[in-house]
């Protein structure tokens, strides 16, 4: 069933806004637009960067009045002003058009001119990948073979929301909360009714002399060999094709509108994903990005069957003392009201992680927020020091037994069976084998467990049926958090990573994705994979930072000292901590990178979504918790990009701090 799949009912090209401006704008004033007007030199301009004619802007002035439409050699566009940069000579086609009280107009199509080839805008890793680089071709093919064969990914096709997109699927960014973010991926075994299994032909992207594609449609008559052209948006990871599509199967080639604007979600030596728009009045279902699975024909060729190793939950280190000694041997567990029960896939990653609270459950779930007065008195208290179990049921009705937990995490339970309905067909229940397996454990700030998703593996599908548990620990309960908080940081000081920087992360409350490699991206002696940002002044800066924690009356105090621009610099201010939040309020702005390519990052929360721009987030990443700030320090994260305040994407950069030597 497809249990996590959304339904749009609108089609996914453009939102358009139509805005007020003043007669001036553009010459045309109020009256409706024909396409004669849409002419260039009138109602837009193009124009080639006087010192790179490979640089070519395209212009709108029609003024705020009207939202541009660009058609162009590397995708579309609503933006006033657009940047392309193409790499290869030839003619290329611009088409433009507005949005008007009778609809949208589009314009006649104009042909501009690029005389030379700049081999610089193809140095990029992502031309490398797909094509071989300058003067080299690559051949892929669809990774599902007449014999039913995937080698590499679950099927050929996946689903994906309609803002996913590269930042989601490659470096595992959350996408906004309300945004249509979303996937499911089937497996090809479970799921054959995707496509016939055949041989799809082949797609090779060529570099030589020119961006073109050669597209050989085995399955799809009508189409047959198509030769065309290609141009990658590096900075956006998107591709245009012009005169060839992609690699797919027959049964979806009349749902997409346009085959030739495509998204690049991921992209590796052997393996590729490029998404299309599946168009909701041609397909008759929701809109939605088709995503096409490929593998290249080296890994192709050279891939033997073996046996396939799955992966698994990545359980925290100890994390059985975390969960069975904490505090008190025994612990009562119950379900979440707020986010009680995913899918997650095979290594515990929730499947929906946009389920963050009642409100985010889709009404197709049959949660909301009268449900979870139906199970507030179920619950399940476990005794580690002799392995028994209480399950306390819905109605109250009380049932003893025994329980195991192996190294893998299975729960294994004897004389008690959880099982009971959440809403409508939602069911919590073990296995026929009568277990549970710990999928994800969830710690705060403390490194103290806050909860654990438990889950029944699929009987046809990679994935697991989980269930949130929220601990509520007995024999006097939890320590006083502030105190674990004083312990960590007082006493200490701290001073930048070299090593490893910085990195960016999503919104909370996940903080998910990251990059960084430590002494490759942002660190160590190497200045030129990043010199924007990590250079030998942003170094020095660094080596000359101590952040020193102290505690005066009762509140904690920060001390910063630094080289600011070769200047001697010290500040001290208040720290007042929200655990429940983990937010740190600093009165002092930090790190000062002045004089460094770093000076943009800025001193404070300036995009700070609490509304103080000294509220800093103390985030969790890479395992770092306060438990063990000594060998992994800790994360400092500010609010760099926000939708709210205007930007494309919600984005947390994340400062790294350790232990002075």
């Amino acid at each position: 069933m497809k249990h996590y799949i959304k339904i749009f009912a609108s089609l996914f090209i453009f939102t358009l806004i139509f805005a007020a401006c003043s007669p001036e704008d553009f010459a045309l004033g109020m009256k409706d637009v024909k396409p004669e007007d849409l002419v260039e030199g009138i109602a837009y301009k193009i124009e080639h960067d006087a010192s790179n004619p490979n640089i070519i802007y395209l212009t709108s002035l029609m003024g705020n009045k009207y939202t541009p439409l660009w058609n162009h050699p590397q995708g579309r566009s609503q933006e006033q002003k657009i940047t392309l940069k193409i790499p290869f000579s030839g003619n290329y086609e611009v088409q433009f058009g507005v949005e008007t009280r009778g609809g949208i107009v589009w314009g006649p199509v104009t042909t501009f001119n690029v005389k030379d080839m700049y081999a610089g805008f193809i140095s990029d890793p992502l031309w490398t990948l797909i094509s071989g680089g300058a003067d080299n071709e690559k051949t892929w093919y669809l990774d599902l073979d007449e014999n039913q064969i995937s080698r590499y990914f679950a099927g050929p096709l996946y689903f994906y929301g309609t803002y996913d997109g590269w930042d989601q699927v490659t470096n595992g960014i959350k996408a906004p909360e309300g945004a249509d973010s979303w996937n499911w991926n089937p497996d090809y075994k479970g799921n054959s009714w995707l496509m016939n299994a055949a041989d799809f032909g082949s797609m090779t992207f060529s570099l030589k002399g020119a961006a073109t594609v050669t597209v050989n449609h085995k399955t799809i008559p009508a189409r047959g060999t198509e030769v065309g052209k290609y141009m990658l948006d590096v900075e956006n990871h998107t591709m245009r094709t012009q005169d060839a599509t992609i690699l797919h199967d027959i049964n979806r080639d009349h749902v997409v509108a346009d085959w030739g604007n495509i998204k690049i979600m991921s992209l590796t030596e052997n393996t590729m994903q490029l998404a299309v728009l599946r168009d909701p009045v041609l397909s008759g279902e929701g809109a939605c990005l088709l995503v096409y699975n490929f593998i290249s024909k080296e890994y192709k060729d050279n891939w033997t069957p073996g046996e396939v190793v799955e992966p698994e939950p990545q359980l925290p280190d100890n994390w059985q003392s975390d969960i069975s000694q904490t505090v008190s041997t025994t612990i009562k567990w119950v379900l979440s009201p707020e986010t009680p029960f995913n899918w997650a896939q095979l290594d515990g990653t929730l499947m929906n992680a946009d389920w963050t609270s009642v409100s985010n459950y889709p009404d197709w779930t049959g949660f909301n927020a009268a449900v979870p007065d139906t199970y507030q008195k179920f619950s399940l208290t476990m005794n580690s020091s002799n392995k028994s179990v209480t399950y306390t049921a819905p109605d109250g009705t009380a049932t003893k037994g025994t329980y195991t937990l192996d190294e893998k995490g299975y729960y294994t339970f004897t004389g008690v069976t959880p099982k009971f309905t959440i809403c409508s067909w939602v069911e919590l229940k073990t296995s026929a084998e009568n277990q549970w397996r710990i999928t994800k454990i969830e710690k705060d700030a403390a490194g103290n467990v806050t909860g654990m998703w438990v889950g029944v593996r699929d009987p046809a599908k990679p994935e697991y049926m989980v269930y949130h548990l929220i601990p509520q620990i007995g024999g006097g309960g939890a320590a006083d958090p502030l105190a674990a908080w004083k312990n960590a940081l007082i006493g200490k000081t701290f001073t930048p990573d070299i090593h490893a920087f910085v990195d960016w992360v999503g919104f909370p409350p996940d903080f998910t994705g990251g990059w960084t490699v430590a002494d490759t991206n942002f660190g160590g002696d190497n200045y030129t994979a990043n010199s924007w940002i990590w250079t030998q002044d942003t170094r020095n800066v660094c080596e000359s930072v101590t952040l020193a924690f102290t505690e005066e009356s009762g509140v904690i105090k920060l001390t910063l000292n630094q080289k600011k621009e070769g200047v001697d610099y010290s500040a001290k201010g208040d720290v007042l901590i929200d655990a429940a939040k983990n937010i740190l309020n600093i009165s002092i702005p930090l790190v000062d990178y002045a004089g460094t390519p770093a000076a943009w990052v800025g001193t404070t929360n300036e995009k700070s979504v609490t509304g103080n721009t000294h509220d800093w987030y103390f985030v969790s990443h890479d395992g770092a918790t306060l438990a063990n700030i000594a060998t992994k320090g800790f994360w400092l994260g500010k609010v760099s990009n926000s939708i709210a305040a205007g930007d494309t994407k919600d984005e947390i950069l994340l400062f790294h701090f350790v232990v002075k030597p």
